[in-house]
């Protein structure tokens, strides 16, 4: 327990995951969903809004869609700078996985919050919002294990 704390925020980062290696590899696949849903929703016409998260944008007025369409757009963009982040962790500095899914926890989860205090119009159950169900679930699953030492032979 006492080298959680530099897990999850190192000295110094390096390439070198020290945690179950569940957690560095299903971090692979949340970082390819994240690269692609950043870039799907700043150049889908209508940003993902309504062909995917199913918010019904014909029964906005154009000012009204037009303005949730560019919040998508922007939402797309720091998914996209996120993604980045993970893919360099990824690709050079493993040793940030741990504090990553710490910060996928608290997007997810407060993803989840906000949909509750916040709820937003939709004709069917958007993806983003059962990933905003699960995710946090996982991400915690996923941090913890992170956390945890992986066993070494004796």
């Amino acid at each position: 327990m006492k080298h959680i704390p530099g897990r999850l925020f190192p000295a110094q980062f390096d390439n070198v995951f020290r945690g179950n290696r569940i957690a560095l590899w299903l971090f692979y696949p949340l970082t390819a969903m994240t690269l692609w849903r950043s870039q799907h929703h700043i150049f889908a016409p209508d940003g993902g809004a309504q062909s995917i998260a199913t918010i019904p944008l014909d029964t906005y007025t154009q000012g009204g869609a037009q303005g949730i369409i560019t919040i998508f757009a922007l939402w797309g963009l720091a998914q996209l700078a996120m993604g980045l982040v993970m893919l360099v962790a990824l690709v050079r500095y493993k040793s940030m996985v741990p504090l990553l899914w710490l910060f996928i926890l608290l997007e997810y989860g407060g993803r989840k919050l906000v949909s509750i205090y916040k709820p937003l119009e939709t004709v069917g159950t958007a993806p983003g919002a059962t990933a905003a169900t699960v995710l946090p679930i996982v991400a915690l699953i996923m941090l913890v294990l992170a956390l945890w030492p992986e066993k070494t032979p004796d």
